[in-house]
């Protein structure tokens, strides 16, 4: 994630980020898209493979500050890039985290 957003997200965020992920198996909430888990061997993939295969967090309101289970969804990149594109939000393509 781009330096200027760091500050809106706790300091745990990483921890955050994959509890998430791994409260849904690394599987896209939107997509079902079956992700790389960290724990996987992945250096067979493209860098485009491993580009789609992220699993990403949304927060469900824009609001990166909003950390509430509920507020958080567990999507792959292009799900995540489809809900920043459509709103026309905050976050440029380049800017969405990939861990």
């Amino acid at each position: 994630m781009p330096k200027n957003y760091r500050p809106r997200y706790p300091d745990n965020w990483e921890d955050i980020a994959n509890a998430v992920k791994r409260s849904v198996n690394w599987k896209c909430s939107k997509c079902g898209l079956q992700c790389i888990d960290p724990d996987q061997d992945s250096s067979k993939l493209s860098r485009s493979e491993k580009m789609a295969r992220t699993l990403t967090v949304h927060h469900r309101n824009y609001m990166p500050e909003d950390n509430r289970w509920e507020n958080l969804w567990a999507i792959c990149t292009a799900c995540h890039l489809s809900y920043h594109t459509r709103r026309k939000g905050n976050v440029s393509p380049g800017q969405l985290s990939l861990f």
